[in-house]
């Protein structure tokens, strides 16, 4: 007989939520991963005072109050509001692109105006594909061009793309980019959604509570013993690669992986922002990260994070699924494989290979334990 009725591999955001709610069930759970630590990639650390999102900025927004209170009910939330700046040389513009964004570009102060500026040029780049006989774009660039116009894709658009794929927009599918938000008002707040926050204390903490009274054991890899893991539950939660979990049986599906330098300055304030993107190609980095401004922090210091795109190979952590046609068409044949397993459910991003927000894999957890266990 089983010791355990699952065995969940990954103490991220999804393997967390499901461990807890399994909890409540009053099934037994064992949680294992291969860092040293819980909280997968919204783990933070407190250095000089300042909670530290070790792995990238994770600003929490949903507009799914159901959602929004499950989050609150562990650690309450700040009213954060996400507000990044972009710096292209030596200018800087607010995103998303609004009518700050249109002012420093163009100089225009109305919605008309903007709009008509916007017009004139996705009208030149219409024009252009008709003169050579298309009427579909025919990769990102022609994409993007077409939503917004030339000005903001030269500027705001084309070196961070670039960086963050590690390939030329002109080599990218058009379906990357379906759209690019545009707002004819003088409001920086990234997200439309109604809830927003920081956890106050970081994301640690909610993970804590919800591993709380769960057996967890860090730095164990599933890979090295896999068997004697599996044998200990009936079921497992797996939330690592699927293709490696099948051990690359089509081949490897493809990541975009990140690398980080942080810092602790020797003053109180670097940036003035939590997140300023550098939108220029030869800026090898994407965007800085000053923590403390994610809580209203007044501390003597400041802790800073350079965040680098890099091209993932096996053995680099993988952030981002690269979800273009091919690589979908890869996953689909690895998904037939996980749906015969009945004694294994995948989960997460790396799990489905999908992209997720984390309110989206706090509902996609939440909804695969109520099917599996109530």
């Amino acid at each position: 007989m089983a010791k355990y009725d699952y065995l969940i591999v990954g103490a991220g955001l999804f393997g967390a939520v499901f461990a807890y709610e399994a909890k409540k069930a009053h099934k037994r759970c064992l949680v294992i991963d291969k860092r040293s630590h819980i909280g997968g990639n919204v783990y933070t650390e407190n250095i000089e005072g300042i909670n530290v999102h070790k792995y990238g900025a994770h600003i929490f927004h949903t507009g799914d109050k159901e959602v929004w209170d499950y989050m609150n009910s562990f650690v309450p939330f700040n009213r954060y509001t996400n507000s990044p700046l972009a710096r292209y040389k030596d200018e800087l513009y607010n995103l998303p692109f609004n009518m700050n964004t249109f002012h420093a570009l163009w100089g225009v102060k109305t919605p008309d105006e903007a709009r008509a500026k916007i017009e004139e040029q996705k009208k030149e780049a219409r024009e252009e594909m008709a003169a050579q006989g298309r009427d579909e774009p025919g990769n990102l660039k022609e994409q993007a061009i077409l939503l917004v116009g030339k000005d903001i894709y030269e500027k705001l658009v084309e070196g961070y793309t670039e960086k963050q794929w590690g390939r030329k927009a002109s080599d990218l599918p058009a379906f990357i980019i379906k759209r690019l938000p545009v707002r004819f008002t003088y409001d920086n707040n990234y997200f439309n959604d109604p809830y927003q926050g920081i956890p106050i204390g970081g994301y640690t903490g909610i993970i804590e509570k919800m591993l709380e009274g769960t057996e967890v054991r860090l730095s164990c890899d599933f890979f090295s013993e896999r068997n004697e893991y599996s044998e200990l539950a009936d079921k497992t939660v797996f939330t690592g690669m699927i293709d490696e979990y099948f051990n690359y049986r089509f081949g490897e599906l493809e990541y975009r992986s990140l690398r980080f330098e942080t810092g602790v300055l020797d003053t109180d304030n670097f940036q003035g922002n939590a997140v300023v993107n550098y939108t220029e190609y030869e800026v090898p980095y994407t965007r800085i990260i000053e923590h403390k401004h994610f809580e209203f922090g007044t501390q003597e210091k400041t802790v800073i994070t350079r965040e680098y795109p890099a091209k993932w190979k096996r053995g680099d952590e993988p952030y981002y699924p690269m979800n273009d046609e091919k690589n979908n068409a890869l996953y689909l044949k690895y998904k037939e494989l996980a749906d015969k397993e009945d004694r294994v459910i995948f989960g997460g991003r790396l799990g489905e290979y999908k992209y997720y927000d984390m309110h989206q894999v706090v509902k996609r957890a939440l909804e695969t334990a109520e099917k599996e266990i109530l």
